[in-house]
C-alpha cells in the first residue's frame, strides 16, 4: 500500500532535510509531500527550533520565466533553495518525491488584485485569501504554477486548493445557519456571473436571491437550521439558486483539465470537503464527503478522467466513517481510479496508536490505494511513531 507524509519547507529547514528524511525513512511511509507552494499561516510545532512558526504565501522553488512571463499574477517569493538537493536525497533513501501546491488561496495576491478574489452577493471582496477559480488570469496562475512544480521531477503535483472555498469569518455575532453562510459565500464576481448565464442560468435571479435571505437574516429573521442538501437549498432558496450552485462545477472541473494538461507527472486531487467536516474535532456531519464535494464545486465523477488519483481529507475519529468515505468517493470516481486517503495521526482524530491502524485498516478494506498523514512538523513525535504500527497492522487486510 502506498503512503507519504505531509513535510512543510520549514520543517526542512529547521531540522535539516537529511534529519527528517531519516526520521521519516523510520516511519515506514514510501514518500513524502513536500508544500512546493503554501499559504500563510501561524502553527505551533511541537519539535522544530521555533515552537510557534510563521509560515508566508510563497513559491519554494526558482520560477521559471517561460512560465510566468507576461502573467499578471505571480506567485510571492519563497525559500527558492528548498527544493536544491531534495530530490537526490529522496532517492538515496529510497523515497518518492510528491509537490504540494495550495493553488487559489494566496492573500498576499489577493490584498495586491483584490479584483481576482471572490465577491460575495452583497458585493463585497471580502475574502482576500480566496481566488476565484473563474478568473482567467488566476487560471493562467494555477496553470503555470502546476507545471512549474512538475519540472522539479517530483513523482506528483499534489493539487490542493483548486476549487471554491467555504465562508470563514474570524468573527460573526449574527448566528448564520449553514445554509445561510454558503449562500454569503457563493462568488458572483463578473466572471462567474458570465460562466454561469453561459449555461442559460439567471445568475442575477440568482444573486438577487441570496441577497435577500442572508441580508434578512443579518437584520435579525430566524437563521435557517440543517445542513445544506440540494434539496433543502431548492426549497430555502430557489431553483435559479440551485442551478448557480451547481454551475460552480464547470468551473472547477474545465479548470482541472487545464491544470492537468501542464503537469508532466501524476496528478493527485486534493478534495477538501471531509476537512471542511471535520477539521475542529475529528466529528463532522452525517453526509458523507462525496455526496458534499458539491458545496466546494468539487464533481467527482466529472474529475476521475482527468486526474490520476483523488485524495480524501478523512479527518474523522471513527474508523468506520472514514471506511464509508473511502466507498462513497470510490463509487464516485470508479473502483479502478485511485483514491489516496490523508488521516491525521493525532489531535483531535486520534488518541492511540490503535485508533489510527483500526482506521488505516478500515481504509484499505474499503479499497483506498493509499494513506497518507497530515503533518510531520504539526505533530509531536510521540503521535508520529503511531505510523509504523498504523502501516504493519493494515498489511493482512485484503480488498
Amino acid at each position: 500500500m502506498d503512503s507519504s507524509l505531509f513535510v512543510l519547507v520549514e520543517d526542512l529547514r529547521g531540522e535539516g532535510v537529511g534529519r527528517v528524511l531519516d526520521r521519516v525513512l523510520g516511519y515506514g511511509v514510501a514518500g513524502v509531500t513536500v508544500g512546493a507552494v503554501h499559504h500563510g499561516s501561524r502553527d505551533v510545532t511541537p519539535h522544530g527550533p521555533s515552537k510557534l512558526t510563521l509560515r508566508h504565501d510563497g513559491a519554494h522553488f526558482a520560477l521559471p520565466d517561460d512560465l510566468f512571463a507576461g502573467l499578471r499574477l505571480v506567485p510571492p517569493t519563497g525559500y527558492t533553495d528548498a527544493f536544491d538537493g531534495l530530490l537526490a536525497a529522496c532517492r538515496t533513501r529510497g523515497l518518492k518525491l510528491h509537490g504540494r501546491v495550495v493553488f487559489l488561496r494566496n492573500g498576499t495576491l489577493g490584498a495586491q488584485h483584490p479584483d481576482v478574489t471572490v465577491r460575495n452577493c452583497f458585493g463585497d471582496r471580502g475574502y482576500l485569501t480566496d481566488l476565484c477559480p473563474a478568473h482567467p488570469d488566476v487560471r493562467q496562475y494555477a496553470v503555470a504554477l502546476a507545471g512549474a512544480v512538475a519540472r522539479l521531477g517530483v513523482d506528483s503535483v499534489v493539487a490542493e486548493g483548486l476549487h471554491y472555498r467555504p465562508l470563514r469569518a474570524e468573527r460573526s455575532f449574527v448566528p448564520l445557519g449553514p445554509m445561510d453562510a454558503y449562500l454569503m459565500a457563493l462568488c458572483f464576481c463578473d466572471h462567474c456571473v458570465a460562466r454561469a448565464s453561459a449555461l442559460g442560468i439567471d445568475a442575477r435571479a440568482a444573486r438577487e436571491e441570496c441577497a435577500r435571505i442572508v441580508g434578512g437574516v443579518l437584520d435579525g429573521d430566524p437563521p435557517a437550521e440543517g445542513e445544506v442538501t440540494r434539496a433543502a437549498l431548492s426549497a430555502y432558496a430557489g431553483p435559479d439558486v440551485v442551478a448557480y450552485a451547481r454551475a460552480r462545477a464547470e468551473t472547477v472541473t474545465s479548470l482541472v483539465a487545464e491544470v492537468a494538461k501542464a503537469v508532466t507527472c501524476e496528478l493527485v486531487f486534493v478534495d477538501p470537503t471531509g476537512a471542511v467536516k471535520g477539521y475542529r474535532d475529528g466529528l463532522p456531519s452525517p453526509a458523507l464527503a462525496a455526496h458534499d464535494a458539491w458545496l466546494l464545486g468539487v464533481d467527482p465523477a466529472a474529475l476521475a478522467d482527468l486526474v490520476s488519483s483523488f485524495a480524501v481529507l478523512a479527518y474523522a475519529r471513527d474508523a468506520a466513517r472514514v471506511a464509508d468515505d473511502v466507498r462513497a468517493y470510490l463509487r464516485s470516481v470508479g473502483k479502478h481510479r485511485e483514491v489516496r486517503v490523508v488521516l491525521r495521526p493525532g489531535y483531535p482524530d486520534n488518541d492511540s496508536a490503535d485508533r489510527l491502524t483500526a482506521k488505516v485498516r478500515g481504509a484499505r478494506a474499503a479499497g483506498a490505494h493509499a494513506v497518507d498523514f497530515y503533518a510531520y512538523g504539526l505533530a509531536s513525535h510521540r503521535v508520529l511513531d503511531r505510523i509504523p504500527q498504523a502501516l504493519c497492522g493494515s498489511e493482512g487486510v485484503h480488498v
